[in-house]
């Protein structure tokens, strides 16, 4: 007769200085994940077009990320869809005013640039991350994240900065991701950042395909292998839309399960555009996980 196995164990990453401290708080990313908000100050911003664009409307926004139980908020000032540049003056105009009006908020403050002008003017203004989703295209970004007290978020991709890239092929696009990120890490320990303020992105859908990005998901243990922090950032991309035929603004289900399988290989950050749902969501895995207990116990018990 069989006899089921009543216990399964889950195959958690090993990760290399999983306690990070950011803005006071400490961060155990062996037992946790971050919750990291989306706000983009771009009149053009994929998904929602515009509507944070506004000083006002981007801190509002920032703030009810916050109140929802975002833990980071990542602020961005131009967005990595092919364009025409913006002038550096005009992105540290849009994302400076909105990381000094966050000191205090309690929030990992994140700016999402690729520029390091702009990385040290946010910097300089109380930021705590640099999300660089070109992966160091330029290296003096690395200097400028090690002359601080910063984190650095390296990102997979392939295109120059703004750029078009169709029709990307890999061979085995987890082996190649994995490979660019090793390489990447290895130029910013060189540069003077400490591996305990690097984190690493896969990059969904930057330069893939939909068949490349779920490729991803479906073996992100092999990038949560490298040893760091992985962040993924899947919410409403067109790798979900078109898993599920949806358009944007219809794909929180599918994102909310692509966060979740991916916290399940490995995934410590997730950067969401919906936070109130990714927080249950994420905290609802966690419980699952053992990571953390129950808000309260009443079912059931004497």
């Amino acid at each position: 007769m069989h006899t089921a196995n009543t216990r399964s164990e889950l195959r958690l990453p090993t990760i290399d200085s999983p306690k990070r401290m950011m803005n006071g708080r400490l961060f155990d990313f062996s037992r946790e994940v971050a919750v990291m908000a989306i706000v983009n100050r771009t009149p053009d911003s994929f998904y929602d077009k515009g509507a944070t664009f506004a000083l006002d409307a981007s801190v509002a926004a920032a703030r009810q990320a916050i109140a929802d139980g975002a833990d980071w908020v990542d602020i961005g000032g131009a967005k990595f869809a092919p364009g025409p540049p913006v002038p550096l003056d005009e992105e540290i105009n849009r994302v400076v005013p909105v990381v000094e009006s966050l000191r205090g908020s309690g929030a990992v403050i994140s700016v999402d640039t690729f520029h390091p002008a702009v990385a040290l003017a946010a910097l300089r203004a109380g930021a705590h991350v640099i999300n660089d989703t070109t992966g160091i295209h330029d290296p003096a970004m690395a200097d400028v994240v090690a002359d601080s007290d910063a984190t650095l978020v390296i990102t997979h991709s392939l295109a120059q900065p703004r750029t078009a890239y169709p029709a990307p092929t890999y061979g085995d696009v987890v082996h190649e991701v994995v490979d660019f990120l090793r390489a990447k890490v290895e130029l910013a320990t060189s540069r003077g950042i400490p591996l305990d303020r690097l984190v690493v992105d896969p990059g969904h859908d930057l330069n893939k395909n939909t068949l490349h990005s779920l490729e991803i998901t479906r073996r992100l243990a092999e990038i949560t292998a490298l040893g760091l922090p992985v962040l993924v950032a899947v919410s409403n991309k067109d790798f979900v839309g078109e898993s599920l035929d949806r358009e944007r603004g219809d794909r929180v289900e599918g994102s909310l399960a692509a966060m979740v399988f991916s916290i399940v290989q490995g995934a410590r950050i997730v950067r969401m555009h919906n936070v109130r749902a990714a927080v249950d969501a994420a905290r609802m895995t966690e419980a699952i996980l053992g990571f953390r207990q129950p808000a309260y116990l009443r079912h059931n018990q004497a």
